[in-house]
């Protein structure tokens, strides 16, 4: 008998209203399921047939930080003494992402099914990355889950908490330069044409400037449709292909190489390559697992490369620090000290103080560039707006000569 997918409604002990899915060769083996389970079916129906059948036109985003929550609160409810499946059930009934209650769902399935939860984890990889379901395994293996998923939970805020700090310093200056674009191109459409018509009636020789800007201002009428255009297909090109390997080998390595910006992404990648091995290390995975792992998750083509290379030297015997030396991308502080911590058998310890270190770097260096790129923007601003109003506001000089 083959085995299908049924969708459930029951009541539990308590008298809540429940429902999900379920694998099972019938419905009378689901409702045995629901029985030894303490529930009572009050529907069971075989899902994805005729009207019954799920269209599914869009799935929310599970985010870092919805796995972070839920990996916290299902650390709490382990360590509490709730069983898994409880403890699943109730995490799948609190979290406010869609997409991820669905896949807690399959997961609470799998594990009712036999499966451990760092498989059930694996088999929804589309959501659970790499480092979460390794660090659930060692969890599992050495017994001490809560650990283990408070740990993810840890790590997953912090790298939160890393991100955002990013996104406040770099809030002002595109609000200020996307104010100054939708002045600018304001200024062209509704002002400079009245300004133009103006002058047309007096005659004369306008300045360059102001030729310049009327010019501009008659073709921001054709440019700026276009403009729109490309600009929605970029967009659009971007978030399907942005995270393309292809495109990240062009883009990750000049994101460390920018004049400004360059510095702070490369201290980004170094905090969360340390935090992350730092972690799994701790964890008691295996050097050469969590190499890969790291590699996979360090959100950076550059770092990731040289993870590989790495994973290879160590394969053959070497340590870590020595192959770290031969890569530009992690300075002589970092592999010193990992060097000495491989000496002294606390590489984790001294991986996480590498972290501590780039995390009080990046919030030094977030801090330094807003106060350095808020007079900066505004200047850009004073010179933009104001030289159009200097461009439009030059003939007047003579506007007493035309008159004459």
């Amino acid at each position: 008998m083959s085995t299908s997918q049924y969708t459930y409604k029951v009541r539990d002990t308590t008298g809540r209203f429940r429902q999900g899915k379920v694998k099972a060769d019938s419905e009378n083996a689901v409702a045995e399921k629901l029985l030894a389970m303490g529930y009572v079916p009050l529907e069971v129906r075989q899902s994805g047939t005729g009207l019954q059948a799920e269209i599914t036109i869009g799935r929310a985003r599970v985010k870092t930080k919805d796995l972070a929550v839920a990996a916290r609160q299902l650390a709490t409810m382990v360590d509490a003494g709730l069983s898994l499946l409880r403890a699943l059930t109730i995490l799948g009934d609190q979290v406010e992402n869609t997409e991820l209650r669905r896949v807690l769902g399959l997961v609470r399935q799998d594990v009712e099914a036999g499966h451990s939860l760092s498989s059930a984890f694996a088999a929804q990889k589309e959501v659970f990355p790499p480092f979460m379901i390794h660090m659930t395994r060692a969890g599992e293996t050495g017994g001490f889950l809560d650990g283990a998923l408070r740990q993810v939970a840890e790590t997953f805020e912090a790298d939160v908490k890393l991100r955002a700090k990013v996104k406040s310093a770099m809030t002002y200056p595109v609000v200020v330069f996307a104010m100054a674009i939708v002045m600018c191109i304001g200024m062209l459409i509704f002002i400079v044409p009245i300004f133009e018509s103006m002058f047309a009636d007096l005659g004369g020789q306008l300045p360059a400037p102001t030729r310049v800007l009327v010019a501009l201002s008659g073709a921001m009428k054709y440019a700026l449709p276009a403009l729109g255009v490309v600009v929605a297909a970029g967009l659009f090109w971007w978030r399907r292909h942005g995270q393309d390997d292809r495109v990240r080998e062009v883009v990750d390595p000049l994101k460390l190489k920018l004049p400004v910006f360059g510095s702070l992404f490369t201290k980004i990648a170094l905090a969360r390559f340390s935090r992350n091995l730092s972690t799994l290390l701790g964890a008691g995975v295996p050097v050469l697992s969590s190499l890969d792992i790291v590699a996979d998750t360090s959100g950076s083509v550059v770092i990731a490369r040289a993870l590989h290379d790495v994973r290879q030297s160590v394969a053959q015997g070497e340590s870590i620090a020595g192959p770290l030396a031969r890569h530009d991308v992690f300075p002589s502080m970092t592999v010193q000290m990992i060097a000495s911590g491989e000496e002294a058998g606390a590489v984790d310890a001294m991986l996480r103080r590498i972290s501590q270190f780039y995390d009080e770097e990046v919030e030094a260096t977030t801090d330094a560039l807003t106060s350095l790129i808020e007079p900066l923007m505004i200047a850009f601003l004073g010179v933009v707006v104001g030289g159009m109003i200097m461009a439009l506001y030059l003939p007047m000089f003579s506007i007493f000569d035309l008159i004459e």
